[in-house]
């Protein structure tokens, strides 16, 4: 019985011992930096940035930091952990403003803002956030072969930033409180011209200045969305309005 014991207490001090030495085995940042990219190939982001994270720390290696950086970014984002790769991005630019992956940098910083808030029911901060951006993008990088790209974005933010106001106005529309109404439809088509979404935004301005007796109004916005959007559907509506206009 004492034999059997003695190896029972040998197999356990032994298979303890293993544990620790493979505990204490470190995997060089270099070999954590090759595994995260095969996993990121796969679109294992999550497990990809957390092989990063660990080079990141580790390394000791100026070059490889500063590539871990970005490709840590890149796993964030297309996890769709936005705020966190804006966070990453940021710093980038911050450490590194003259890396050529700086203009990357910058424009994927503005993506992760414009990401955070895809629903117009939601904070629009990261919109005007990433609006900031984009124009800043333009103004210091503006032959980079991602300007036509960011300008696009920068068209989506507008777009985006004008169905807001359309969505509040709309609520305020539809419990008669016409005066806010106006306000938010003037908003989007004066701040953002040329919004695909401002053939709406003039219909219901003009409605709303039907309702509150102010035609000479409703007819230059209902006129104005005929004119500039003569496919909407809008425009069909907005024509039988005039005809009602004495």
């Amino acid at each position: 019985m004492f034999r059997r014991l003695a190896a029972a207490l040998c197999i356990m001090a032994l298979a303890s011992s293993c544990s620790l030495f493979r505990k204490e085995v470190k995997v060089p940042p270099e070999t954590l930096f090759k595994e995260g990219e095969k996993l990121y190939a796969r679109k294992k982001y999550s497990a990809a940035s957390e092989k990063w994270r660990t080079v990141k720390e580790k390394t000791t290696s100026p070059l490889l930091r500063t590539a871990v950086e970005i490709r840590l970014a890149d796993a964030l984002f297309y996890d769709e952990q936005y705020i966190e790769a804006a966070v990453e991005y940021e710093n980038f630019r911050k450490l590194h403003p003259k890396n050529s992956k700086a203009p990357y940098a910058l424009y994927m910083y503005g993506l992760s803002n414009f990401k955070q808030a895809e629903k117009l029911d939601t904070d629009q901060t990261p919109v005007r956030n990433a609006v900031n951006i984009f124009e800043s993008f333009l103004k210091e990088y503006p032959d980079s072969a991602l300007a036509k790209e960011v300008r696009e974005k920068l068209a989506e933010c507008r777009t985006r930033q004008a169905a807001n106001e359309i969505y509040v106005g709309r609520f305020y529309f539809r419990t008669d409180r016409y005066a806010a109404a106006i306000g938010r439809f003037r908003e989007a088509v004066e701040k953002y011209p040329g919004a695909p979404v401002n053939d709406e935004a003039l219909f219901l301005l003009g409605s709303s200045y039907l309702r509150t007796g102010k035609t000479d109004l409703a007819k230059d916005a209902l006129n104005r969305l005929v004119k500039e959007y003569p496919k909407s559907a809008f425009s069909d509506q907005a024509k039988k309005l005039l005809a009602g206009i004495s």
